[in-house]
């Protein structure tokens, strides 16, 4: 059962520092794909601002076109009129005249609209620019301190893993099925804790249990927790064992 023990504190040893190295790589990942996300969107925004600012433009010509095109008309038109040998022909004049005037104002009153917006556009389209740009040196910034915390980890990381994986073939499949249902089930995923001064993780544990924990023939359970309680040994020869 001392075997049992021993393994159980080493894959609890194992799992913390795993752990720990985890925290210590914090939420950088998860915040690196949040400002992936948010650099798609700002380029996408920036896209569509300079189309809207390049359609503005192509349209504005396209007015000024349709305007001087208009303008010619109104102008062949005025002088047909000068020429016409009866009414009908004079009153169907005056109404091209007036349609292609009508043209021409409609167009004079969009051109001012697209000139408004394209005052408006260079600012906003200025500004985007500027977030993208703070924003890809944000993600430059933390994939730096990602990759320096994997590199200064990756190493134990990964043996930890092996020896891990080694530790778990020793032990029986009812002690782990035990455990990893405690580790999934608790908060900080301590399924094993030491016996300190006859407490487990600051809580005083009955006389009774403590000599039962010394005594290291059988798996003992805090009433409280439920977490499998062992001598500090365990874990002193784990950390002996263990520790790269």
């Amino acid at each position: 059962m001392k075997e049992v023990l021993q393994q159980l504190a080493n894959l609890q040893y194992i799992d913390s520092r795993i752990d720990e190295i985890k925290q210590l790589r914090g939420d950088l990942p998860e915040e690196i794909l949040d400002i992936e996300t948010d650099i798609a969107r700002g380029e996408a925004k920036v896209a569509k601002l300079e189309k809207e600012e390049k359609d503005l433009t192509v349209e504005f010509d396209s007015l000024k076109l349709e305007i001087k095109s208009s303008e010619e008309k109104v102008s062949k038109y005025e002088d047909q009129q000068l020429a016409v040998r009866n009414n009908r022909e004079y009153d169907a004049l005056t109404k091209e005249i007036e349609a292609q005037k009508q043209v021409i104002e409609n167009a004079n009153s969009r051109i001012a609209e697209v000139e408004k917006r394209q005052t408006e556009i260079g600012p906003e389209l200025e500004a985007a620019k500027e977030d993208l740009t703070s924003v890809k040196a944000l993600f430059e910034q933390k994939q730096n301190s990602l990759e320096k915390v994997m590199k200064s980890t990756e190493d134990e990381e990964e043996v930890l893993i092996k020896k891990r994986k080694e530790v778990e073939k020793g032990i029986d499949e009812r002690y782990m099925r035990n455990y990893k249902r405690l580790r999934n089930g608790l908060n900080n995923g301590i399924a094993v804790v030491a016996m300190d001064r006859g407490a487990a993780l600051g809580m005083a544990l009955p006389p009774q249990t403590q000599v039962e924990v010394r005594r290291m023939n059988k798996i003992i359970f805090d009433e409280n927790s439920g977490r499998i309680v062992v001598d500090q040994s365990f874990f002193d020869t784990a950390k002996e064992q263990l520790t790269l």
